[in-house]
């Protein structure tokens, strides 16, 4: 609730917040205010459900995106040792950006994007980030980078078995993923734009959305 202009104050951005079981206390004319906007405001609301249900489903693709372009960041600037932890740190970031991927690709309720909405020089990187997940990351299908390297010895009557396995790593991802990414994150954006777009028409209010940095706080968690 702002404050009352007429009281002589300067600042109008200030507000108090009224809890609802409180409104019944306030004057009469104030009660019967606040209650009118509140029915307004519900009304309008009802009338762009299923805008504000697209958004809602964007916003949780926004997360995904989020986390998809931090785990780039973290390949790009992932620097190759000849060690067992490298190779496997290498290999943890490449599985965690395949998944995450085909998840924001795969989306839910209208929330994913097609092949076909990927400019046509991406789909090839597209596909091999799609067959990365479902056949070396999500499932042990057989994948064109992992090959069983299992050898048996036998001597002095007793056979000798060596697990094994032949990896091929692309070190740091390929380097067209991180152009797939920023077209993704356009892709998404101009989603959300739409439908804010949209709910300005319907109820011919303003909608805004903020956009930029995350706040400070929020950054020291990177």
């Amino acid at each position: 609730m702002e404050n009352d202009p007429t009281s002589g104050e300067d600042d109008t951005d200030e507000y108090f917040v009224i809890p609802e079981e409180a409104v019944q206390y306030l004057p009469a004319e104030w009660r019967d205010q606040i209650q009118a906007m509140a029915a307004d405001g519900r009304a309008v609301l009802k009338s762009v459900d299923r805008e504000l249900s697209q958004l809602s489903r964007l916003s949780f693709a926004s997360i995904t995106l989020v986390t998809l372009k931090h785990i780039k960041r973290r390949l790009t600037d992932y620097r190759f040792a000849p060690t067992m932890d490298s190779i496997l740190e290498n290999e943890m970031l490449t599985g965690a950006f395949a998944v995450t991927y085909v998840r924001l690709q795969e989306g839910g309720a209208g929330s994913g994007f097609s092949r076909g909405a990927l400019p046509e020089h991406l789909r090839p990187f597209h596909d091999e980030i799609v067959e990365l997940r479902n056949k070396r990351f999500a499932h042990n299908a057989g994948h064109h980078t992992v090959h069983e390297a299992m050898e048996i010895g036998f001597a002095e009557q007793r056979f000798e078995v060596h697990l094994g396995a032949e990896l091929r790593i692309q070190i740091g991802g390929a380097p067209e993923w991180q152009e797939l990414v920023d077209f993704v994150d356009g892709l998404i954006a101009d989603r959300m734009d739409k439908v804010m777009a949209k709910l300005a028409e319907k109820t011919g209010l303003e909608w805004t959305l903020p956009k930029g940095p995350p706040p400070e706080d929020m950054r020291q968690l990177n």
